[in-house]
């Protein structure tokens, strides 16, 4: 990495900037100590990948990694509307909000642990999803653009670097239901052999018995007739080993409710164990709102696919910073950003004390 001085002043200022991240704002911190021009190379430099990243997160990776670990795999959208478009920055399906969105679509990996009665968070690896294929829309005409991989395959890249030759020690691989492919979760078992817990779609075939399986004899999983909190053996389509499936029925802020179907490949976890194992997933959402909110992640006016990822990296770099300075001051991101933002508070008025004319 080049000019690691500056990168490493670029992450503790996107902790402590509430605003826009820009090179010539951080010179300007530094009372234009470091040029303006050398941060902007460093941002500018090629080779921050995920090599690089590895190599700055490994020694905080193996401090907190456990053999019990989980890591969850999630995507985010990092919306950019007013962005130019490009192989990085262009249009991305957004689940949740049932539409395509112009921004980044970064695909995570994130080890969890828990360690002296808290839970210490690390990004182990990341992907920016680029679409370098460009083709015409058979309904619309439109130009639009795509992935030469699917998230599957990019996960299951990610998921070989990880195990086979970064060795990072974890028990369980949690993902949500668009990463449940069967080609995955038999990669998963079979290749690396680790363990998965995930949802099912309910529209997944399943059988009931091995017997079932070799005639078969598959039904939906909706059609499954299991008590919530219970848990049953069955073979999913496409796998040739079984699961263990289990039911999870929740409560909506509307009073309505809603079902959750979750297997996995550890015979070894009971129904309860399951969804408490599953649970941990939710640390990644908290991830990628930290990094939305407290390491700037979406606010960069930078202009190349060069520095835009190189961006990205820093922010992740600054998460970790962030978790470490949890683990020692006993607080979360936020109330470290609330700490933060009261001593520049405090530091101003006092200025403006000095300032004023009596």
């Amino acid at each position: 990495m080049e000019k690691p001085d500056a990168i490493e002043l670029y992450t503790s200022y996107l902790i402590c900037n509430p605003r826009m991240a820009t090179a010539t704002g951080l010179s300007d911190v530094l009372d234009n100590q470091m040029k303006h021009d050398y941060i902007s190379d460093a941002l500018n430099q090629p080779g921050l990948n995920g090599k690089a990243f590895w190599k700055e997160v490994k020694p905080f990776v193996r401090q907190v990694e456990r053999d019990d670990s989980v890591l969850s795999i999630d995507d985010v959208i990092v919306a950019k509307p007013h962005s130019a478009e490009n192989d990085i920055i262009c249009y991305h399906f957004d689940h949740t909000q049932g539409k395509s969105v112009k921004g980044m679509n970064i695909v995570n990996f994130m080890l969890t642990s828990h360690i002296d009665d808290q839970y210490v968070n690390c990004p182990v690896a990341y992907h920016i999803v680029e679409k370098t294929i460009k083709y015409l829309d058979a309904e619309t005409g439109k130009q639009k653009r795509k992935s030469d991989r699917t998230k599957n395959e990019i996960v299951l890249e990610a998921l070989h670097r990880l195990v086979k030759l970064n060795r990072v020690k974890f028990k369980h691989i949690l993902f949500d239901v668009w990463f449940a492919a069967s080609p995955t979760l038999a990669y998963i078992h079979r290749k690396l052999g680790k363990h998965f817990v995930c949802p099912l779609k309910t529209n997944r075939l399943v059988a009931l018995s091995k017997k079932d399986k070799l005639s078969g004899n598959f039904v939906t999983v909706s059609g499954i007739s299991i008590e919530s909190g219970t848990a049953q053996q069955v073979w999913v389509k496409g796998l040739d080993f079984p699961v263990t499936l289990t039911k999870q029925v929740f409560e909506n802020k509307d009073g309505s409710t809603a079902e959750q179907w979750l297997i996995t490949n550890d015979a070894g976890l009971d129904a309860d164990q399951i969804s408490k194992t599953y649970q941990k997933r939710w640390k990644i959402e908290e991830m990628h709102k930290s990094l939305k909110q407290n390491t700037l992640l979406a606010k960069s006016p930078t202009k190349t696919e060069v520095s835009q990822s190189n961006h990205v990296f820093a922010s992740m770099l600054a998460f970790v910073k962030l978790e470490k300075l949890k683990i020692k001051e006993r607080l979360n991101h936020f109330a470290i950003k609330a700490k933060l933002h009261l001593k520049m508070v405090k530091v101003a008025m006092e200025q403006v004390n000095d300032w004023s004319i009596a």
